[in-house]
């Protein structure tokens, strides 16, 4: 049998990096066994209670037997044709338009990235302008029209800051950067672009900057806003959708969007995206005979994948599930903030529903200014710590912790002590 190094240096010998996603290559560098409900072992056979859950898709865990043994029946029956529909497609958007408040129509592609890059595209030909707003601080995916000001040092904030070598410089330049929780700011720079601006996207909660909440009051403004200079208001709901709700944060908020991306969570690990909205937008997708903006994928609408969502969508409408994660998450963040004060940390515990975040410093939270203010130096440092003690929380800045159907009271319990503990060791050093 391969050690765990004689595995790692097979990767990077044929992979560069070793990983095939740049996120993955962090220290510790992991090398995966196997993966079941809360838990995962590394190739040396440790014991570890996730709370990483592949960035958010795992909902009901790994290796869920729900959706498992949807996938096989799935398999058994059909691969994919590459012309036409299946029943199953046709099933899985119908309980989306079901469920979410914007989706009179909905299309399947693979990733949250194609899900974005194909509202901005269908935005930019609806309403024949070429801008796009988004915030600082937010991923919103891999593609140039958003990959801008995502991973921003305090020195170049709202400055021109493309995060990918090789970008097209049009489109770095037709994305303006704005303030989450500012609506003076948005309606600046919407007044300094009028009439150019073809969409606005934005988190809903913004999870890919830890977990900044933005207040009702900022949301139904984006939505006025968007209304009075006739933009599409896109709500990216990659980590929101199906993990809050089945109707998204838009169905908790009340605010409607003209477009959503959805994933993660949606397909329980499966790789599956979703973008769905208003009517007269989603009928210029190529898709539909009259419709003139490009929709293309062989592998869109996997059967396996599709029956993956079927089934998790089945058993979040007839399940606890966000009860469950819910509470779990609230009696997480709880315990995690008294450990913290105890300890005269400095840390601030933020988060919603079944996602938390610790932060090295004191809030309020409200743009990536205020994340900024964090130790991620510290933050890091406690996460390998906790990863030491058989917890694993993704030792990157400001990531989110993620819980599971699958854990239990008791997987936090002792998550729990094992932040006493590496307190407790910190403090007599």
């Amino acid at each position: 049998m391969f050690t765990k190094q004689e595995m790692i240096d097979r990767a990077k010998a044929v992979m560069p990096g070793g990983v095939n996603s740049s996120i993955r290559n962090i220290e510790p560098f992991m090398m995966w066994k196997e993966g079941d409900g809360a838990y995962l072992w590394d190739w040396d056979g440790k014991k570890y209670v996730d709370y990483n859950g592949c960035w958010g898709p795992y909902i009901l865990g790994y290796n869920s037997p729900v959706v498992k043994n949807a996938v096989i029946e799935s398999i058994d029956r059909h691969d994919q044709y590459g012309v036409g529909v299946t029943e199953l497609e046709i099933e899985l958007a119908e309980r989306i338009c079901k469920h979410v408040p914007c989706a009179d129509k909905a299309l399947a592609c693979s990733s949250g990235s194609e899900a974005t890059y194909h509202a901005i595209r269908a935005a930019r030909a609806f309403t024949g302008r070429e801008k796009v707003i988004k915030f600082q601080g937010c991923f919103y995916g891999w593609h140039d029209y958003v990959l801008r000001n995502c991973y921003t040092p305090a020195d170049m904030l709202y400055k021109r800051n493309p995060n990918s070598a090789g970008m097209f410089d049009a489109a770095v330049d037709a994305t303006l950067v704005c303030r989450l929780n500012d609506l003076e700011n948005v309606e600046r720079t919407m007044n300094r672009n009028k009439g150019e601006v073809a969409a606005l996207i934005v988190e809903p909660i913004a999870h890919n900057l830890g977990c900044v909440k933005l207040s009702d009051e900022f949301l139904k403004g984006l939505r006025r806003l968007c209304d009075e200079h006739g933009i599409v208001l896109i709500f990216d709901e990659v980590i929101t959708g199906f993990r809050v709700g089945l109707g998204g944060y838009q169905g908790i908020c009340g605010v409607i969007p003209d477009l959503t991306t959805m994933g993660k969570a949606l397909g329980s690990g499966y790789p599956i995206a979703f973008i769905m909205g208003r009517d007269e937008i989603m009928n210029t997708f190529s898709t539909n005979s009259e419709g003139n903006v490009s929709f293309q994928g062989t592998t869109n609408g996997h059967p396996a994948c599709v029956a993956a969502a079927i089934a998790t969508i089945d058993f979040l409408e007839k399940e606890p599930v966000f009860d469950s994660i819910f509470e779990l998450g609230d009696y997480f963040r709880k315990n995690m903030q008294w450990l913290f004060d105890q300890y005269e940390q400095g840390v601030s515990v933020i988060g919603y529903g079944s996602i938390s975040v610790p932060i090295w410093a004191e809030g309020p939270f409200n743009n990536h200014e205020d994340i900024l203010r964090g130790d991620a130096e510290k933050s890091i440092a406690f996460r390998k710590a906790m990863i030491e003690r058989g917890h694993y929380w993704a030792p990157a800045e400001p990531k989110r912790l993620t819980i599971s159907y699958a854990h239990k009271k008791e997987d936090i319990d002792s998550t729990l002590e094992a932040m006493e503990y590496v307190l407790k060791e910190e403090g007599n050093t």
